[in-house]
């Protein structure tokens, strides 16, 4: 017995597809009998299993939990949930590993799987070892079991655990996504005054997109913070592991002005210490922790590299432009929203300001959002490569952590081509207006060269 997968569907940081088109419960029960598989052979024998509310999750979960099973690895079924509570249960149940079914942000008709295995980020060569075991029908066979637990509760007694927040009035938007159920109870612990937006969990998503890194998506929940005068508004991704903001005045807080925020509390309990962004990260956030005493390290784009990367460091703090914020400072170090909202409330009191007081204070930039733009996915690897070359002989000053982030006079600009879809991703900043243009006229002349120009906006 083999199975092959869609050649879309095995990602860099996950395994993703379309429901009824490239992905299957044929494909879930292979990908569990796959992973199982390494867990057996790495001497393991439990395994969670997590899912979100789209519609397709239930069926998916089934699949993927006979697959584990059948190669005689225990499951064990924490239920509908965010992607971070399948993380906590990973991190403290005796398991082995962990799987959540999720479709992350992406449309309702998309679904996948995001992996943890041994107390370690599942990526790259892992993901594609699931392809070459499954076509190859390399598989353990036995019989595991199933047992399902209640986890919620517990989940939301850690997001609190040791809380030292003051009482704010906050909007929290969860956009029909995985997190409602969560954000309900965490609500209710916190002091303060919270009003509630989209809790429900519904696969359809009636509201709006599930992607809170979209400003688009936050329309509901600035009018909400406007209409009450709340403090600040926080939301959620569709599987909360990625968190949006905006302040009391309706300005969104992206995600590297957020991680400048965490920045300025942790590095009070923590001098010294490693703050680590993408190259998709302001320069303004690098800055600001060598100004507050710590150590900007500036790494790849991937949630799956951030938390390696921050377990190499020994990093209390890592974000992603994004919205993924991960908090080793008294946490597990991996990415959790609702986790990271909390500590947004902490953060304020700690720094004795407002969320919106600490907004104002940043240095103010002026830049492009995330460009996204599609080419043709033979060519987005050797068009970075083009540029890179061309920048090298021009004797320009170029950082190649991922892609091409090139400091000039004016400010800086990044190209570097996604992991995961047939698309490139610019990013511009400058100190003013006419900086940004001659910095985004820099990205389409080098584009412009490969034969490529932006289009339009690519989804995530």
């Amino acid at each position: 017995m083999s199975h092959v997968f869609h050649p879309t569907m095995l990602r860099e940081y996950d395994i993703r597809g379309v429901v009824g088109d490239t992905l299957s419960d044929a494909d879930a029960y292979a990908i569990g009998r796959s992973f199982a598989t390494l867990i057996v052979r790495a001497g393991g024998r439990r395994v969670a299993v997590g899912y979100d509310g789209r519609l397709s999750s239930p069926m998916l979960e089934a699949a993927l939990v006979r697959g584990i099973n059948e190669a005689g690895v225990d499951a064990l079924r924490v239920g509908l949930g965010p992607t971070p509570m399948l993380y906590y249960a990973a991190s403290t149940e005796e398991v082995d590993g962990g799987i959540q079914i999720t479709g992350s942000h992406n449309p309702p008709d998309y679904n996948g799987f995001k992996m943890v295995f041994q107390g370690r980020p599942f990526f790259g060569a892992d993901i594609q070892a699931i392809g070459t075991m499954a076509a190859a029908g390399d598989w353990e066979s036995g019989t595991g079991h199933a047992d399902s637990i209640d986890i919620v509760d517990a989940y939301v007694d850690r997001l609190v655990e040791g809380f030292a927040g003051g009482a704010y009035r906050i909007g929290w938007d969860a956009g029909n996504g995985a997190a409602g159920t969560v954000i309900e109870k965490l609500t209710a612990r916190l002091p303060g005054e919270h009003h509630l937006l989209f809790t429900d969990i519904d696969g359809h998503f009636p509201n709006h997109h599930p992607d809170p890194t979209e400003e688009k998506n936050l329309a509901d929940l600035k009018k909400l913070v406007a209409e009450k005068s709340l403090d600040f508004g926080v939301a959620f991704d569709g599987d909360g592991d990625r968190i949006g903001a905006i302040d009391g005045q309706g300005r969104v807080i992206w995600g590297d002005q957020l991680l400048q925020i965490y920045a300025a509390a942790v590095l009070k309990d923590r001098p010294g210490a490693t703050v680590i962004a993408d190259v998709k990260a302001s320069q303004a956030l690098f800055d600001r922790v060598a100004e507050l005493g710590g150590t900007p390290l500036m790494w790849k784009t991937g949630h799956s590299l951030i938390k390696a990367k921050m377990k190499e460091s020994d990093s209390p703090l890592a974000g992603e432009m994004s919205g993924h914020i991960f908090f080793a400072d008294r946490y597990y170090g991996y990415d959790d929203a609702p986790y990271a909202a909390v500590r947004l409330i902490e953060a304020a009191t700690k720094l004795g300001q407002s969320v919106t007081e600490l907004r104002s204070g940043m240095a103010p930039m002026v830049n492009t959002p995330e460009m996204r733009f599609q080419v043709d996915e033979v060519r987005k690897f050797a068009i970075v490569d083009e540029v890179l070359d061309r920048l090298a002989a021009s004797g320009a000053q170029v950082d190649r952590t991922d892609g091409a982030r090139v400091l000039t006079d004016d400010g800086w600009w990044l190209l570097r081509a996604s992991n995961t879809q047939d698309v490139l991703v610019a990013r511009a900043e400058a100190a003013d207006a006419a900086g940004l243009d001659r910095l985004v006229a820099e990205i389409d002349a080098q584009l412009a060269q490969s034969g490529v120009e932006r289009g339009p906006q690519a989804a995530h």
